[in-house]
């Protein structure tokens, strides 16, 4: 990575276009946004400044920080800007950045405007980049969550945050470029600390053509005002359109669609009778995986292994479930333990050579860098227990963006086994596995279902979701 890379994958550097900081200014006037002050934390080339000047006329002060000196010196070279008396732009950095020190005539009618960083903080990491926050758990998981890096986290949301926190007590309005999924964790954090939300609005943006980027964008408008808080988001597929859903929290939880969920609300439980399980987590493919070619096991190494079959289980992972490659397995999976925190040693007994083979690779699997193996028996797994090993289940994979379920029982007398990207119920006979299934893959069910997900997300389909539903309850009404 050259070192211009560097800096702009430090500094989240996507500059905003003019011809759509324009039509986010104008999107603005014609929600009734007219603010006595604008403030552009991350100012960048001043295009949301220009956009500005233009757009808010009776705007008294329009002010823009940015840590960048060269681009604070272009900004100095616009002719309009330099000329308009409102225009203050300051070299600052917003990590230290007191927002107590804005003057006193930004506590009325304030907006808040721009486009912070697109970057996480393990991506600063792996550059070595330090523009970041204080490194504090502000998100406040604990557990595995945090061990096992949900605690990854956009810098935007921690900015965004900091903003939030600033504006919410007073007469302010909030317009930031974000990506959409930062978006719902702002009003999932509003929601949470019980701040004073007025009204929030998300306006999905072509990040492609803008730029350059794979990503779903939105700008996210957030009005705060002191009078009782409102807690949902209306969702508009772009700038132009009048027409949107409601997306809000029901049950203590955000809904995709509110409209439909409340049609459905009815089939929702929070706690499930049957429990969706995730598959076998490991982190060692090449030791622990292996293909069957010719009655040969081969191992991700390319070596060709003599193993008892004891403790192997058929394979199937996320992308054979989402894409229906269940009927012929050829992959296969070492399954050290029958539960978490069952010693491992009895394998030296029961399956002399796959301990022999275990303790050949130990190298691979003792420097498995997650936190949750330290503690734990050598050659440890997770996600596994008497689900594991029952002969019936219904699985989806949680990374497509599409509800396929799928019926699988044993292969060759075994349980089949699945990796940590998938999802599953288990039963010990195929009557229950059949009946679950047919009303998991019912229209009304899969209406249920869509009311709930965010399909933008890297893992859209989670646990909490799958056992949201009450089966029993959508039996016995029919479907």
């Amino acid at each position: 990575m050259t070192q211009a890379s560097k800096v702009k994958v430090e500094y989240g550097d996507f500059q905003t276009p003019l011809e759509l900081a324009e039509k986010i200014c104008h999107k603005l006037v014609s929600l009734g946004i007219n603010p006595n002050a604008i403030f552009e934390p991350t100012c960048g080339r001043g295009n949301f400044i220009q956009a500005a000047v233009t757009s808010f006329q009776q705007t008294k002060k329009i002010i823009g920080i940015d840590i960048n000196p060269n681009y604070l010196a272009e900004i100095s070279q616009n002719e309009q800007l330099s000329k308009d008396r409102r225009v203050q732009i300051r070299q600052e950095d917003f990590f230290d950045f007191d927002w107590l020190s804005l003057p006193e005539e930004f506590d009325r009618n304030i907006l808040v405007l721009g486009n912070f960083p697109w970057v996480t903080n393990s991506r600063q990491g792996m550059i070595g980049g330090r523009n970041l926050p204080k490194k504090t758990n502000f998100q406040h998981y604990s557990g595995l969550d945090a061990i096992t890096g949900k605690s990854n986290f956009d810098i935007s949301e921690w900015m965004l945050i900091q903003t939030i926190q600033a504006l919410h007590k007073r007469d302010a309005s909030l317009a930031m470029l974000c990506k959409t999924s930062i978006s719902r964790k702002l009003l999932n954090y509003i929601h949470a600390h019980k701040l004073n939300l007025a009204y929030c609005a998300v306006y999905q943006i072509d990040a492609k053509k803008y730029f350059g980027a794979t990503v779903d964008a939105c700008l996210l408008f957030c009005k705060f005002a002191s009078n009782p808080p409102r807690y949902f988001c209306d969702v508009f597929i772009s700038l132009e359109e009048t027409q949107y859903y409601r997306i809000g929290y029901r049950y203590n939880i955000l809904i995709k669609d509110l409209d439909s969920f409340e049609k459905l609300n009815h089939l929702y439980q929070a706690k499930s009778e049957l429990k969706w399980r995730s598959g076998v987590k490991h982190d060692c493919s090449s030791v622990m995986e292996f293909r069957k070619i010719d009655r040969v096991f081969i191992n991700g190494l390319g070596e060709k292994v003599d193993l008892e079959e004891t403790y192997l289980f058929p394979l199937l992972k996320g992308s054979d479930v989402a894409q229906n490659r269940t009927a012929d397995i050829s992959r296969y999976v070492l399954v050290t333990q029958r539960f978490i925190g069952e010693s491992t040693e009895m394998i030296g007994d029961l399956a002399p050579k796959t301990w022999r083979y275990l303790e050949a690779h130990a190298e691979y699997l003792d420097s498995r860098k997650s936190k949750i193996y330290q503690g734990n028996p050598r050659f440890a797994i997770f996600g596994v227990g008497d689900y594991t090993f029952l002969p019936w289940k219904v699985a989806i994979c949680g990374l497509y963006k599409k509800l396929d379920f799928r019926l699988i029982g044993n292969v060759d007398n075994k349980p089949v086994v699945f990796d940590d990207t998938v999802y599953f119920l288990s039963f010990d006979n195929q009557k229950d596995a059949d009946r679950a299934f047919t009303l998991l893959t019912s229209n009304v069910a899969m209406k249920f279902y869509s009311s709930l997900i965010f399909w933008d997300e890297k893992r859209p389909i989670k646990t909490s979701i799958l056992n949201s539903l009450n089966l029993s309850v959508l039996g016995e009404n029919g479907f």
